[in-house]
């Protein structure tokens, strides 16, 4: 069983609360827009970090993370990708990702719109865990954690960190 933290958006910021609750993950998920490097190295630091760019992150987060990034956890496929919208509007990207080789549990970031729905039509789970860092237009900093165990994704936790001012 692994115990995941997901964000996005974290826009260059981490607080201390965000890295209290990446204490207690096995893994970090991050959906794109780190901001820049030193929120990557500070999450590598912390526990076993995965996760795709954003259109805001520069060169050297480019190349060190995929645009698509497809991978097992336990027995769950995972597809990320930033900029992916949702069911029933996903990008196109993400709908040609989706519609080729659809995956159990799909995360995109992006919107700065917390997201937990199930895609009835490519049967799979989509999060999008909103946006846990201080810019942009959410009102509330928002991520959110649950497990995987084998072919299960459970546990799902939203986690409010407070406005973002």
């Amino acid at each position: 069983m692994k115990n995941i933290l997901l964000l996005s958006d974290t826009h260059s910021h981490l607080d201390e609360r965000i890295l209290e609750y990446c204490k207690e993950a096995d893994e970090i998920w991050h959906c794109g827009d780190f901001g820049n490097w030193e929120v990557v190295e500070i999450l590598e630091k912390l526990k076993p970090l995965k996760g795709v760019y954003g259109n805001i992150d520069d060169a050297k987060i480019r190349f060190a993370f995929p645009e698509i990034y497809r991978f097992r956890c336990e027995d769950v496929e995972v597809l990320m990708i930033h900029i992916g919208g949702y069911p029933g509007k996903y990008s196109p990207l993400a709908k040609k990702e989706i519609s080729e080789n659809p995956p159990k549990l799909f995360i995109s970031g992006h919107s700065h719109i917390l997201k937990a729905m199930y895609d009835k039509k490519f049967e799979l789970l989509h999060l999008n865990p909103g946006a846990c860092g201080i810019y942009g237009w959410h009102k509330i900093r928002t991520m959110m954690r649950f497990k995987i165990a084998g072919k299960e994704i459970k546990d799902l936790e939203i986690i409010e960190l407070g406005s973002r001012s």
